[in-house]
C-alpha cells in the first residue's frame, strides 16, 4: 500500500497523530527500505479481563498488522505496580508482583483473539526496567523536572486543590517513556489520557539519541450508557469473555449514534464499506436494527468463533418472539444528561399503567419484564442508552428509548 493508502488506514477512528508529517516520512522509508515500524502499545494488567474500551487500541494493532508493520504488545508488569495516574484524582492502590503477573497471563490469552499471534512480540516491561537499578532509576528521574510534571492537568489539579501526590506516581511516565526507548518504537498507541505519557516517551528517545516516535491517539469508547467511558466500575462495559449471548444483547442495547462508533472503531468493515453504511443509514434504506444485529455478529464470532455469532443472533431473536412482542407499541423517550429514568415513571409516562405506584406494585408482584428479563426491584433505574422493551403481563407492551 502507499503511503496515503496507510495513512488513510492509520487515520481511521484516531483523535490526533504527532507528527503526521514525520509518520509519512516513517512510512516512505519503511516501503523503500522494506524494514517494518515498530509499533507499540502498552497494557497495565490491573484487572484480569479486557472489555471492547481495551480493544480499541488493540484493533488499530490489529490494522498495522495488516499494513506490514511490526507489533509489541507491551504488558506492564512493572509499570501496574506503580499505578498509571492518568486522570486520577486520588493515588491508585498498589497491586501486588502476583495479581499483576496472574492478570498479565489473562491477557496474553484474550489479546490473540484480536491480533495475529504469528505477527505479534509480548513483551513485558519488567525485562529492562529491573535491569535499570537504583541508579539507573535515579538516572531517569534526573530528565524531567517536578515544574514539567506539574503541566500534566491531572497532577495541576490535585496540586491546587491540595490532593495528595506520591513521588512513585512521578515516575510513571518517565518509566513509560523509558519503554519507547528500549523498545526503539517508531509509533506509540494510546488514549487521549495517555499523551502526556507519549510526549514523554519522544523526549527520552531524543535524550537516548533515537528517533522520536510519533504518537497516534484513540478515543476513549463511551460505554452502553453513551456518556461514560466504558468502565466496569460504572456497568457500563461489554467484556470479551463474557458469554455470547450476552455480548449480543447488550450490543443491540446501544443507541444508533453509538453503534457507528463501535463500527468505527472495531469493525473490520472497510472505511468504503462505512461510508455505503452510513449513507443507508441515512437515507432508509438500512434499517438500524439490521445495521446493530449485524455488529452484534461480528464482535460475538471475534470472541467465540465462527458460528458464534450467527447462533447469538438466532438466540436474541427467539427470545422475543417466544414473548410475542408486537411491531408497534406506545413509545417514550429520554435524553440522559448523566441521571437515571426510573422504571416506573417510564411505565406511566408511556402509558403501562396510571401512577408510578401503580408500576411498583405491578414489579412487586412479579408482572414486569424488561428486555425479557424479569424485574423484581420496584426502585429500578435505567442508566445506560439503548432500547428497552417493557412488558406488563402477556400483552401490554411500551418501548422506552434512551439517547
Amino acid at each position: 500500500m502507499t503511503v496515503a493508502e496507510q495513512m488513510a488506514v492509520i487515520k481511521r477512528g484516531a483523535v490526533e497523530i504527532l507528527i503526521e508529517k514525520e509518520l509519512e516520512e516513517k512510512l516512505e522509508r519503511s516501503l523503500k527500505t522494506g524494514v517494518p515500524l515498530k509499533i507499540k502499545a502498552g497494557f497495565d494488567p490491573t484487572a484480569p479481563d479486557l472489555h471492547l474500551g481495551h480493544t480499541v487500541l488493540i484493533h488499530k494493532l490489529r490494522q498495522f498488522q495488516h499494513l506490514g508493520h511490526e507489533v509489541n504488545f507491551l504488558i506492564g508488569d512493572f509499570t501496574g505496580m506503580i499505578g498509571d495516574p492518568s486522570g486520577k484524582s486520588e493515588t491508585r492502590k498498589v497491586l501486588t508482583r502476583e495479581d499483576v503477573l496472574r492478570n498479565a497471563e489473562t491477557y496474553k490469552q484474550q489479546v490473540f483473539k484480536i491480533l495475529d499471534p504469528e505477527k505479534t512480540k509480548v513483551v513485558f516491561n519488567s525485562s529492562w526496567l529491573n535491569e535499570l537499578g537504583a541508579g539507573g532509576m535515579i538516572g531517569l528521574a534526573s530528565k524531567s523536572t517536578v515544574a514539567r510534571m506539574l503541566e500534566r492537568d491531572d497532577f495541576h489539579k490535585r496540586f491546587t486543590t491540595q490532593q495528595p501526590i506520591s513521588i512513585h506516581e512521578f515516575l510513571y511516565p518517565l518509566v513509560q517513556g523509558y519503554d519507547s526507548v528500549a523498545l526503539q518504537s517508531d509509533v506509540e498507541l494510546g488514549g487521549t489520557d495517555q499523551k502526556f505519557n507519549l510526549l514523554m516517551g519522544r523526549e527520552l528517545q531524543r535524550e537516548w539519541g533515537q528517533s522520536p516516535q510519533c504518537i497516534l491517539t484513540m478515543p476513549l469508547l463511551e460505554g452502553l450508557d453513551g456518556v461514560n467511558k466504558m468502565s466496569k466500575s460504572l456497568g457500563n462495559y461489554i467484556g470479551i469473555n463474557e458469554p455470547a449471548d450476552e455480548i449480543f444483547g447488550k450490543v443491540m442495547s446501544i443507541s444508533d449514534d453509538l453503534m457507528l462508533r463501535y463500527y468505527e472503531l472495531l469493525s473490520d468493515m472497510t472505511l468504503a464499506e462505512l461510508e455505503k453504511l452510513k449513507q443507508g443509514l441515512a437515507d432508509g434504506a438500512v434499517h438500524p436494527m439490521t445495521a446493530k444485529k449485524s455488529l452484534g455478529r461480528e464482535i460475538v464470532t471475534r470472541f467465540h468463533g465462527p458460528g458464534a455469532g450467527e447462533a447469538a443472533e438466532e438466540n436474541f431473536v427467539k427470545r422475543f418472539k417466544e414473548n410475542e412482542i408486537p411491531d408497534e407499541m406506545p413509545q417514550v423517550s429520554y435524553r440522559l444528561t448523566g441521571g437515571a429514568v426510573l422504571l416506573a415513571k417510564a411505565m406511566t409516562e408511556a402509558g403501562l399503567t396510571k401512577s408510578n405506584g401503580e408500576g411498583r406494585r405491578a414489579i412487586d408482584q412479579g408482572g414486569v419484564k424488561l428486555n425479557g428479563e424479569k424485574v423484581s426491584d420496584t426502585n429500578l433505574e435505567l442508566t445506560a442508552s439503548g432500547e428497552y422493551i417493557v412488558q406488563i403481563g402477556k400483552r401490554r407492551f411500551a418501548r422506552v428509548v434512551i439517547a
